[in-house]
């Protein structure tokens, strides 16, 4: 699993938030065989309330697996985008998550910015496994990190 293509995923939300885009969130986890790592960017009503790094609906997130390396969202034009590059075609090409994910949440933003420290500069968070969902925190790829859960979610229910 290559750390570059996935903390750049990271640092492409970094930028989001930035841009004004602070209400989008991450879900990050790892596959069953610990193989790869899975991201959706998802808007915050759509983060569970009960765990504010699970996506309630996969199918209102924008979900990166390392297994496509450099081809960012199965995007065959961004493998050599930077963060800025790849917020700009994120906005482009997923204008409906962009735009309820656009305002101001400076808890999350605060708590992002401290994750990405604390990950820096080979790790990366996880949420879940495929095979289990863990108790609310997030831990580390390569490491024995702990990183305290961010702020709650908008979204009652069960993940999907």
């Amino acid at each position: 699993m290559s750390i570059t293509y996935s903390r750049n995923i990271l640092l492409m939300v970094g930028e989001l938030h930035r841009r004004g885009y602070q209400r989008l969130r991450i879900s990050p986890g790892m596959s069953a065989s610990g193989a790869h790592w899975r991201c959706a960017v998802t808007p915050v009503l759509n983060v569970l309330a009960a765990n504010g790094a699970m996506a309630a609906d996969w199918n209102l997130a924008a979900v990166y697996s390392s297994s496509s390396q450099g081809r960012y969202f199965q995007w065959d034009d961004a493998e050599h985008c930077d963060a800025g590059g790849l917020a700009r075609l994120f906005i482009a090409r997923f204008s409906e998550i962009c735009e309820a994910g656009y305002g101001a949440d400076w808890l999350y933003a605060g708590w992002y910015l401290e994750m990405l420290h604390r990950t820096y500069p080979d790790s990366l968070p996880i949420a879940y496994r495929d095979d289990e969902v863990m108790d609310g925190s997030l831990r580390a790829t390569g490491g024995d990190i702990v990183i305290p859960p961010p702020p709650p979610g908008m979204r009652s229910g069960g993940s999907s």
